[in-house]
């Protein structure tokens, strides 16, 4: 079964640790491009990419370990550096528990993805802390 994913024009997808930059200027896709792609490897768009660059919050980038974790096959190798930092966090903001229960959770069955949607609400509960800091 072929997975079918419709991108913009200029839209980045990513499958596995590779990119790709739809530049079709195919009009029958309005700019876009129509791509078919086979085989199981781990896939983000765009809007789910957190650039190493962009990690610039300890939850940032903790979404940033959790990407590497879902997609690498081997995700095991990102551990010490997740754990280390949840620790760091939690010592630091005890009200992130919750969150990282629900992510851990989702990490130990295997649901990267989903994990990483749940740490979206983390970086958003981050971004309340330090406005409410300021």
């Amino acid at each position: 079964m072929a997975l079918t994913v419709d991108l913009k024009k200029g839209e980045k997808f990513m499958i596995g640790d590779t990119v790709i930059l739809n530049e079709s200027h195919n009009r029958k896709f309005e700019g876009g491009a129509r791509l078919k792609i086979f085989g199981d490897a781990p896939m983000l768009r765009e809007k789910d990419i957190m650039p190493e660059q962009e990690a610039n919050s300890p939850c940032k980038h903790i979404y940033l370990l959790v990407q590497s974790m879902f997609l690498t096959r081997a995700p095991e190798k990102y551990a010490e550096s997740y754990f280390s930092l949840v620790r760091q966090i939690q010592e630091a903001s005890p009200g992130t528990a919750p969150y990282f229960v629900r992510i851990n959770e989702m990490i130990k069955g295997g649901a990267y993805y989903k994990a990483l949607k749940e740490t979206k609400n983390l970086i958003e509960y981050e971004q309340e802390l330090f406005s409410n800091r300021l």
